[in-house]
């Protein structure tokens, strides 16, 4: 495997922001998902993984750094240590007694199951992703199907409410561990993608709604959206555009199983294009003496 600091394109003092930052680029760039078909990305975008997978965990990486793994996490051959100059011909007398290794005999027995069991329980690293989700997915809830670096695809349940920056945590389908550990965890972060009508303001949804003349001046009942489907909304006489109406338990779910609000903010809107019948009626209409809509400006 190369050099995963090569791979990532960052140098030795890079920090934990900048390696997520360029393995957040590369595998955009590779996804699988976004190249389908193309083994040239496939390959690049596992390597990525790979690479992030190591620099990402500080003990890893600092391991790496003195030699002590490869690129793959497999650890190096090993140095000269105790046992090496305590025996033979050329023993070293510092290091040497009469009994030779046989008093550390047992010692060496409990200190290699002991090491035996911390490799069984040590778990593996968590993997992090970013998924981006619509709209309507994140209020309502959903599902989505990823694609994990080493080929694997999982379900994710995407939970009602969900906000942007939201973790998701999936148990056992991060990183393998050594021997018999614990597999570590997949982090899933949520970015929600903006819908065309609707705006989320904590649990409460935001709408404008476009009426006419004729619907604000008389009031209707107008055919109006929300995230839940569509409702017919009462629009009540003499409305002003920029009134707000609200349509309870129309917005998102919270923890405790209530719901937000809808808030409807009315805009009138006239024909696009010049109505004679319309000016002529203006033109004619006196209107109230005491209506000033701009009396208490400065």
């Amino acid at each position: 495997m190369k050099d995963p600091y090569d791979i990532l394109g960052v140098s030795r003092s890079a920090s934990a922001d900048d390696i997520r930052k360029a393995y957040r680029k590369s595998a955009k760039q590779s996804h699988p998902d976004l190249n389908p078909g193309d083994k040239d990305a496939e390959s690049r975008f596992k390597e990525a993984s790979a690479a992030y997978d190591l620099l990402s965990d500080s003990e890893k990486r600092r391991r790496f750094d003195a030699g002590e793994i490869d690129a793959q996490g497999a650890e190096r051959q090993r140095e000269h240590y105790y046992r090496d100059f305590a025996g033979g011909a050329n023993a070293d007398p510092r290091y040497y007694t009469a009994s030779g290794f046989a008093d550390f005999g047992d010692a060496d027995d409990v200190l290699a199951e002991l090491f035996a069991r911390a490799g069984r329980r040590r778990r593996g690293g968590d993997l992090h992703f970013r998924l981006r989700v619509n709209f309507l997915d994140a209020v309502n809830g959903g599902k989505e199907r990823v694609t994990l670096p080493d080929g694997r695809t999982v379900d994710i349940t995407i939970p009602p409410g969900a906000e942007e920056g939201q973790v998701l945590r999936l148990s056992g389908q991060g990183e393998a561990a050594p021997q018999q550990g614990e597999a570590g965890d997949a982090l899933i972060e949520l970015s929600v993608a903006a819908h065309p009508l609707f705006e989320r303001r904590g649990h409460d949804i935001v709408l404008e709604l476009p009426i006419t003349l004729t619907e604000a001046v008389a009031g209707a009942k107008v055919k109006t959206p929300t995230i839940h489907g569509a409702v017919m909304l009462a629009v009540p006489k003499n409305s002003s555009s920029g009134a707000v109406l609200r349509l309870r338990g129309k917005g998102v779910r919270r923890s405790d199983g209530s719901f937000g609000d809808q808030l409807v903010k009315l805009k009138l809107v006239l024909p696009p294009t010049p109505d004679a019948e319309l000016e002529a009626f203006a033109n004619s209409w006196s209107g109230r003496a005491d209506y000033q809509p701009r009396k208490d400006w400065p």
